[in-house]
């Protein structure tokens, strides 16, 4: 098979998964796309190199390094460039039970409130359902810190959603 088409049948196969996992890291639509576009291009240069020597799954988790790498490179870039105000944005709410579409945005919020390396840890942990050894590796970490990430993400989210948390046990 011709590598483009190969290549072609892997990224519209794989696009709308690892548009998941940006989205939820990143909080932001079209910052999600472009992460995901990003992680594609960086592998289309090297689609000949990484298909010899690579199953499905190992393509499937190289994506995912290629897309977290390229996140968390981002997010270093843009602290640089943040400014601070003196007044907090108003949060969303959700009252009561809520659409599905209202749990979503509201745990994207939360999550958008963790630090980036906490908030890959949790969506590859809970998203992905990821191993602590495999989320390790991901990160180039050991496993005592994607735990002690995680506590600590928890632990946060818990504080963020308060009451709000029980609707996505339930969800």
């Amino acid at each position: 098979m011709d590598e483009a088409l190969d290549f072609e049948e892997f990224a519209s196969s794989r696009a709308r998964r690892l548009f998941q996992v940006a989205y939820l890291m990143c909080g932001d639509w079209h910052q999600a796309q472009d992460l995901v576009q990003t992680t594609l291009a960086k592998m289309y240069s090297v689609w000949g190199r990484l298909r010899r020597g690579r199953d499905e799954p190992g393509l499937d988790a190289y994506a995912r390094k290629v897309l977290l790498r390229t996140y968390l490179s981002q997010q270093r870039l843009r602290r640089s460039s943040e400014l601070v105000t003196d007044e907090l944005p108003e949060s969303p709410a959700v009252h009561g039970t809520g659409t599905g579409t209202e749990l979503r945005l509201t745990l994207v919020a939360a999550l958008a409130q963790l630090p980036p390396r906490n908030r890959a840890v949790v969506v590859l942990r809970y998203l992905e359902d990821h191993s602590t050894e495999a989320v390790a590796e991901l990160l180039g970490i050991s496993n005592s810190a994607v735990k002690s990430l995680n506590t600590r993400s928890l632990a946060k989210l818990r504080t963020i959603l308060g009451n709000d948390r029980e609707l996505f046990l339930c969800g």
